[in-house]
């Protein structure tokens, strides 16, 4: 690919919102932050959105795509880490590039059993769910889980985490196919959202929902609460507005939950990030969980990768390799 400027010292290759790849110049890592040079970036929804001008970056973020990555420490700054830490990061923009700063406690060490490439599909799949599903919804053995969009990244890993920690779970996905791959990651019920009405099929029954449909599912998630059962809503796919029954709610003492992880502030990310390493990575070093890296694609083909994760066909998790 040709690119639009040429490479000269102080700059990095980048894909900007255009997903065209270009040279901008390397980040210098501020007070508590370390720059990392990138080994591979998850694909995600939010970068999707951002790409279509839907999902600006947080004031002062970089405005570069990319919500996790996976790399090396090269320059550690002002802390305490080590040049030549292997990390994976959390990031409000800026892992589709050849380096990127990020704020210490943003960092993850690489699981035991995990490549640093395979980190990078799962630091902001794990710590949106743990965020949600955990320190949120507070779910526990026993606990009655449902997860829309459960052969996405986002539910992959959901479903991984719940069952690992005891939980039923139940999940929607739009294929036979989509669901049989939900079913060999543990989910027990399986609901074809485009053929069932998940909320007749599982009347009352859910302690927790994680839910990416948004405004056209509420009315349904709430009848498909159980008594003090919370729903989350962490993505709006299907719109942003909808009905929702507060006389139906009120009785049974139901929650609802409406969140993004991308602009939290950063202390409240790097409380997420050290709960999240702590619960959650020992059930990635025990093979509870698996990064179910379903497509790997070069840094210069973002718009490819786009593609394929917007197509509907994907399953699991999708990287930009560096």
């Amino acid at each position: 690919m040709k690119l639009p400027l040429p490479s000269y010292p102080g700059c990095m290759k980048a894909i900007n919102e255009e997903l065209k790849l270009i040279y901008v110049a390397t980040p210098t890592p501020q007070d508590g932050e370390v720059l990392v040079k990138v080994a591979a970036a998850g694909v995600n929804r939010g970068d999707l959105m951002q790409a279509a001008g839907k999902y600006p970056p947080p004031k002062g973020e970089s405005e570069i795509m990319g919500l996790e990555c996976a790399g090396v420490i090269v320059d550690p700054g002002t802390t305490a880490r080590q040049k030549g830490e292997e990390v994976g990061c959390l990031l409000a923009g800026g892992g589709y590039a050849e380096y990127v700063a990020v704020p210490e406690g943003q960092l993850t060490p690489i699981p035991s059993n995990l490549t640093v490439e395979e980190t990078a599909g799962v630091v902001e799949v794990a710590c949106t769910v743990w965020s949600n599903l955990g320190m949120i919804a507070g779910i526990q053995q026993g606990s009655r889980v449902l997860i829309h969009g459960g052969a996405g990244g986002i539910g992959s890993f959901a479903i991984q985490m719940c069952k690992a920690m005891g939980c039923e779970v139940a999940v929607t996905a739009g294929s036979q196919e989509k669901l049989e791959y939900c079913r060999d990651l543990g989910a027990d019920v399986l609901i074809n959202y485009k053929e069932q009405d998940f909320a007749a099929e599982l009347p009352g029954w859910a302690d927790a929902i994680l839910d990416v449909v948004g405004g056209p599912y509420l009315e349904q998630n709430i009848k498909a609460l159980n008594t003090d059962g919370h729903l989350i809503v962490i993505a709006v796919q299907g719109g942003p507005k909808g009905t929702l029954s507060l006389g139906r709610m009120m009785p049974r003492r139901l929650s609802v939950t409406a969140t993004t992880l991308r602009a939290r502030p950063r202390p409240m990310k790097a409380s997420i990030v050290a709960s999240t390493v702590e619960h959650v990575w020992p059930l990635i070093e025990s093979g509870q969980i698996k990064p179910n890296i379903s497509a790997r694609f070069p840094l210069a083909q973002a718009k490819q990768a786009h593609e394929h994760l917007d197509s509907g066909d994907n399953t699991g998790k999708i990287l930009l390799a560096l």
